[in-house]
């Protein structure tokens, strides 16, 4: 059947209802509250159940797999207009935060490559690349496995998208199941003081649902009238223009260097940079609303996940299934030994609660985190989130940078440059931080008493 307009309706209307249907799950059935499940990850698991890889009972076209390739683009652009962090109140503590966060994400990179070279790519055959699915699906998430996944699939790995979603999958279950069992532990062992029980959660982490009418925030502001044109066609319009732009980026780039081939999502990241650089001196910026374009984000997130669970091929699964489960256990084992022996020693005031929700962005996301801290530090007393958003700064150009260069690495050869890059970044980043952290100890002993770490007021997520 030939794929034409009428079929990216069918797929659309069908994504549609399995979100709703996600969603309803969400907020009905207790059992999937408790695992705190995104709707879109329902949604996906529904859409792969019942689509053509396993009952094939959802007409969905043969293109499902390839709207992931798509979204991720717009994901990127979106990131590269939507970015507005800044660095002020950076101290001591939000620098131990950090390299600990870096040395986090560096370790899972550099480890998971080394452990696919050492072991899993001599027994198993497995592709050098193999190992970056680790970091992509764990501390990257859906839209890294996403723009990995794609960018392999075009150097001829055509398991890597489906084996990608499958790690970030994983993932997420090992951050939330894991993090209700640590928080459990830590409770017990008088480590999360503010533990509270899962019924304690504000109804919007249960349910998913903001019921009352004064907690519920806009997703954007209007920066032009609809009598011109609409609000949010002029968003769209601008993240569609940044996505098209990089194709035909991209496109270009191959005609000309047929053997070097550029990752689309990498293209519309550095056209957006590029965009937002010469609009921003003009007042022209002054109409793009950064908050619509997140919304515009996440929303392509959303429908991307369940395009990707969805499109999940079992049989390729099933081929790498053993080194899979081996890699995932190196990841857990590393996440582990960090929130078990690294954390402690980094953060010396509420530092369970740190651990715990680095622990849920490190392997799932960090709507993941924020769940599980709430579940620890209900009332967010410890500031957790105020420290994270300035620790994050550091880490977002090293995580894009990442992405968008690891494809190109690989091809070249350079795996085991990049795998002992990495390894020795996450070591060095851990040792400062924990260095840091003892700095900053004996600094407050001599100095006298010191109050809790981490600056401002605590904000809810």
């Amino acid at each position: 059947m030939d794929y034409t307009p009428w079929s990216l309706l069918s797929d659309a209307g069908l994504i549609a209802a399995l979100l709703v249907t996600g969603t309803i799950a969400r907020a009905r059935l207790v059992f999937v509250q408790r695992l705190m499940l995104p709707s879109s990850v329902i949604a996906g698991a529904l859409g792969l159940l019942l689509g053509p890889e396993v009952l094939d009972i959802l007409p969905f076209s043969d293109q499902l797999g390839t709207y992931s390739s798509v979204l991720i683009v717009a994901v990127f652009a979106c990131l590269a207009l939507s970015s507005d962090s800044g660095f002020g109140a950076f101290g001591k503590s939000t620098g131990s935060f950090s390299l600990y966060s870096i040395g986090m994400y560096g370790v899972q990179v550099g480890i998971g490559l080394a452990f696919a070279l050492i072991l899993l790519g001599p027994v198993w055959g497995t592709p050098d690349a193999f190992g970056t699915l680790l970091f992509a699906g764990w501390a990257g998430g859906f839209g890294t496995a996403a723009a990995l996944g794609t960018a392999f699939e075009d150097d001829g790995w055509q398991e890597a998208t489906s084996l990608g979603f499958t790690s970030a999958t994983v993932g997420m279950l090992v951050g939330i199941v894991g993090g209700i069992i640590i928080t459990n532990w830590g409770a017990r062992r008088g480590h999360a003081g503010g533990v509270g029980p899962f019924a304690a959660l504000p109804e919007e982490l249960r349910s998913g649902l903001i019921r009352e009418e004064k907690d519920r925030t806009a997703t954007g502001r209007a920066t032009t009238s609809a009598v011109s044109i609409e609000p949010l066609a002029l968003q769209v319009s601008l993240v569609a223009g940044v996505a098209a732009a990089a194709y035909g980026l991209s496109e270009w780039v191959g005609d000309l260097w047929p053997d070097f081939a550029v990752p689309v999502f990498a293209v519309a990241f550095l056209v957006g940079l590029v965009l937002r650089l010469a609009m921003g001196r003009t007042p022209a910026w002054r109409y793009v609303d950064t908050q619509t374009i997140k919304s515009v984000s996440g929303s392509a997130t959303d429908v991307l996940i369940v395009c990707g669970i969805a499109s999940i091929v079992p049989s390729f699964v099933a081929d790498y299934l053993t080194p899979l489960l081996l890699l995932f256990a190196a990841g857990l084992a590393v996440c582990l030994f960090l929130f078990l022996v690294v954390a402690p020693r980094v953060f010396d005031q509420h530092w369970f609660e740190r651990a715990l929700f680095t622990w849920g962005w490190a392997t799932g996301s960090v709507s993941t985190g924020v769940a599980l801290l709430r579940m620890s530090d209900p009332k967010l007393k410890t500031r957790t989130l105020d420290e994270f958003g300035l620790a994050y700064l550091p880490l977002a150009p090293v995580e894009t940078l990442t992405v968008t260069l690891t494809p190109t690495i690989v091809a070249t050869g350079a795996v085991w440059a990049l795998a002992g890059g990495y390894t020795v970044l996450g070591i060095v980043a851990c040792a400062l931080a924990v260095l840091l952290a003892r700095g900053a100890l004996r600094a407050a002993r001599a100095g006298g008493p010191e109050g809790p770490r981490g600056g401002g007021t605590s904000g809810a997520p």
